[in-house]
């Protein structure tokens, strides 16, 4: 079964619960901040509320529209209002569309099933480099000159993460929150863990860059 992400802004009054239709199913991510989006693998559609608690519904806009990995995916804008202004503004931001709120789980996925969902569904092929590091989504393989890195799935989301966000330090919530982990309380240590089998699988492999370890903060992946 195919899995498409959506990114929702806010909390929707009949619940973000997944949907099965056909061969694949949809599944809602909440976002607050662009630090707390988890890792995903078949990111398609974004709603996102024009006034947000702690920022602007344009800003994100832009932010997603700046982040590599997120550069295409599909934005809607969730107005209060049919403003002529507001519209105008929320295209400009890079948004593909709008609607007026308040979204409800129903609205957005009558909006999906109407439009282009089958087209979402496609998986693409997506290869990720930084220098001689190269991580294929696709066939969950990260290559060192060329040559696979034996990863478990965790390491190897771990290793994405930090590939499309180099020179970064992230706090272990940020990366628990990152692969999506959040759903169940977890020991921040546990990132430790993740860490140190990352970094003795690189070591095997070869990999002369850094993932260095930031006191009081968390981790960061030198770019090269």
């Amino acid at each position: 079964m195919r899995q498409i992400d959506l990114i929702v802004s806010g909390e929707l009054a009949d619940g973000m619960q997944p949907y099965s239709h056909g061969d694949f199913i949809i599944t809602f991510h909440r976002l607050n901040r662009l630090s707390d989006l988890p890792l995903l693998d078949n990111a398609g559609w974004a709603f996102i509320e024009w006034a947000m608690p702690d920022s602007s519904g344009l800003e994100i806009c832009r932010r997603l529209r700046c982040d590599p990995a997120l550069a295409k995916i599909r934005i809607t804008m969730i107005l209060n209002e049919d403003d002529q202004d507001a519209r105008r503004r929320a295209l400009s931001a890079g948004a593909d569309d709008y609607m007026l709120g308040p979204a409800t789980r129903r609205g957005i996925l009558d909006r999906i099933l109407a439009n282009r969902v089958h087209d979402l569904a496609v998986p693409q092929r997506k290869i990720t480099t930084l220098g001689e590091l190269s991580i294929d989504q696709a066939a969950f393989q990260a290559r060192w000159q060329g040559k696979p890195i034996r990863l478990m799935p965790n390491e190897f989301r771990l290793l994405r993460y930090f590939v499309e966000h180099p020179s970064r330090v992230f706090t272990r919530q940020q990366l628990i929150l990152a692969l999506g982990k959040q759903e169940q309380p977890m020991d921040e240590r546990t990132v430790d863990v993740w860490v140190g089998r990352l970094r003795r699988a690189l070591r095997a492999a070869g990999v002369t860059y850094d993932l260095r370890t930031v006191r009081s903060l968390g981790y960061v992946f030198d770019e090269p």
